[in-house]
């Protein structure tokens, strides 16, 4: 890890001798006093300002408007463009009280702090960092077009979760990989979903709460393929024949199923991007921007670019972090590996996600709501799921779609739920409440049970829960 956390570093340093350079961009003109950082050729289409996605509304609700009025005196224009560059990505968001936890995991790491110290603050590290990637996403959407920012949007939108999967898979630990995708499908469809549509409900309810229930419906409809697609590995053990031919059976069946759905993927960001791109776009009103935040990019094109890696390469680092601690953190607790990695990680690591979508339920914009948490775990469910299977698959690990019945039965019952909640287009506090005892009760499960895992040589994960 020591080498890995080397390696990440010196990388950052050219990055950050990269925004330097970015910043001398002849093309950028800064206005003291401002936030508008202008392409003189190419400019911002009107056009693109109209086409932003719900991911990108999410984030713009925990941004803040940046004082630059210090920055304005510098005097040398490249250093007062790189000045202003790191206020608009470190300060500008509501939750930048958070960062110095990035820092601090380093040094935990490097002095040899305890372990579990190290898990926490990496984890809250992680938090900003995740905020800040859909932001940088969204910058660079302004410059290259509504489509390619869809298209980024939609790799980049969960890329949190890709990394910890894949340093996860790196060190062979299956069970996370799954725990921590499990916990993320879950926290979207329940916790995010229940949390806007209950406060939503009660802070509006002299207002008639309705949402486009077109979008909900194709969201549910690529969750039940996913859903499909983990019932039959787990199933195919129960068809006969001998342990290990099942369990080789179980891993092929996972890898077609996950091309399937990738293909599926595919054919719905065409659907959303293309197609039928009206029923996914964001409905911006001028009371979405309270704080007099201007509507287009607050930094240049290429410097958005470099603080994008700079940003995926710090979230690599602490998810390293992460994976390396989680075990150690759930043997001082005392508490599952399972309860940490379905409960506390995706609650803590999208926190600021999901902070934006109730945000806008409270504002009364339920289709912004949606297309963050069913867009999310649509994302999940049908990308980063798949995606990791594949990976495994390429570095030679035997990763199936098995989760293991009782937590397949609890996403079965998450996606049933919120499917038959959002049918009607209409929404009140109680659909948001039975989603939030849904989550309370698997939850709790998680809480009260310990893991004894173990993997054999063909990849399956065998659990044995017991009560504590």
């Amino acid at each position: 890890m020591y080498l890995i956390g080397t390696s990440i570093s010196q990388t950052l340093v050219g990055f950050v001798r990269i925004l330097l350079c970015s910043t001398c961009n002849r093309h950028m003109d800064f206005e003291p006093g401002t936030t508008s950082i202008l392409q003189n050729a190419g400019g911002v289409k009107s056009s693109q300002r109209l086409a932003r996605m719900a991911h990108n509304m999410s984030s713009s609700s925990l941004r803040k408007k940046s004082d630059l009025t210090l920055v304005s005196k510098v005097r040398f224009g490249s250093l007062r463009l790189f000045l202003v560059n790191l206020q608009e990505v470190i300060l500008g968001t509501r939750i930048w009280i958070l960062f110095p936890a990035v820092p601090l995991a380093v040094l935990a790491d490097s002095f040899g702090f305890a372990r579990p110290w190290v898990f926490v603050v990496s984890l809250m590290g992680l938090a900003p960092l995740a905020e800040r990637l859909s932001f940088l996403t969204e910058q660079i959407s302004y410059f290259t077009g509504p489509t390619v920012g869809g298209l980024l949007n939609a790799t980049c939108g969960n890329v949190t979760e890709l990394i910890v999967a894949i340093f996860a898979l790196r060190k062979e630990k299956i069970k996370l990989v799954k725990y921590s995708l499990l916990g993320s499908l879950l926290s979207n469809l329940l916790l995010v979903l229940g949390t806007s549509l209950f406060f939503g409900g009660i802070l509006n309810l002299n207002k008639q709460q309705t949402f486009d229930s077109s979008q909900a419906e194709v969201n549910s409809h690529m969750l039940m393929l996913a859903l499909l697609c983990h019932s039959l590995p787990m199933l195919f053990p129960y068809a006969g024949g001998s342990v290990d031919v099942a369990g080789v059976g179980a891993v092929r069946l996972s890898r077609a199923c996950s091309i399937v759905m990738l293909v599926a993927y595919v054919a719905y960001l065409i659907f959303q991007l293309w197609s039928h791109r009206r029923l996914f776009e964001a409905n911006e009103e001028l009371d979405v921007y309270d704080d007099g935040l201007e509507e287009g990019p607050v930094i240049g094109k290429w410097s958005a670019m470099a603080w994008l890696v700079v940003v995926t390469l710090l979230v690599a680092l602490l998810s390293e972090y992460v994976v390396a601690t989680i075990e150690d953190a759930s043997e001082t607790w005392g508490l599952s590996v399972a309860f940490l990695s379905i409960i506390l990680l995706p609650l803590v690591g999208n926190a600021a996600e999901h902070a934006g979508a109730v945000i806008f339920a409270y504002k009364n914009k339920l289709d912004i709501t949606l297309g963050v948490a069913l867009g999310s775990a649509t994302q999940i469910g049908m990308f980063v799921v798949p995606l990791s299977v594949i990976v495994a698959w390429v570095m030679g690990i035997n990763m199936d779609l098995n989760f293991n019945i009782i937590e397949t039965a609890s996403l079965a019952l998450s996606v049933l739920a919120s499917s038959s909640i959002l049918q009607d287009g209409n929404s009140h506090y109680m659909k948001g409440l039975i989603l939030l005892l849904f989550y309370i009760v698997i939850a709790t499960y998680f809480f009260l049970t310990s893991d004894d895992v173990t993997v054999n040589n063909l990849g399956l994960s065998s659990v044995e829960l017991k009560q504590q």
